[in-house]
């Protein structure tokens, strides 16, 4: 009996420690040449994302400039159980988002404005290599209108 129970202990704590590796963790920069923006909104010329481990999620920062000259500085401290979060700083569309961990490569995400019908989906996958972050959005935005972007980094 001792045995069957150490055994599952083993067995709970490698499933634990596995759901909670994060392949998203570290700094990426944009590959502007791999990535697409949505129509409608000046293209990011520069951006660098660096995401931290936070007890159950990441604090993700985000740094760079679009080609009107506008800046974007943004920290989200969010934990990965899809409980909406406020954006802070200047630069997204979106002022709320909610996260959640698909697996160690994957996370699925809801983004917001408040007041405006801004309202998007995204998915962000690590490539098998660890060497790329790909985060694809689909929805809405503030005026109502279908959106699509594309956001390539890679690893630094």
């Amino acid at each position: 009996m001792k045995r069957i129970l150490m055994l599952t202990f083993a067995v709970v704590t490698a499933a634990t420690m596995a759901l909670a590796a994060d392949n998203t963790l570290g700094t990426w920069k944009r590959n502007i040449a791999k990535s697409k923006g949505a129509a409608g909104v000046s293209p990011v010329t520069n951006e660098t994302l660096t995401r931290e481990a936070i007890d159950g999620g990441a604090k993700i920062t985000v740094k760079g400039e679009r080609s009107d000259g506008s800046k974007i500085d943004a920290v989200i401290n969010a934990k990965y159980d899809g409980t909406p979060v406020t954006v802070m700083g200047t630069g997204p569309a979106f002022d709320t988002t909610a996260i959640k961990q698909v697996n160690a490569n994957t996370l699925t995400e809801t983004r917001t404005k408040k007041g405006t019908k801004y309202h998007v989906t995204a998915r962000t996958v690590v490539s098998a290599d660890g060497k790329t972050l790909t985060t694809t959005t689909k929805g809405t935005d503030a005026d109502g209108k279908p959106i699509t972007a594309t956001a390539v980094f890679d690893k630094q």
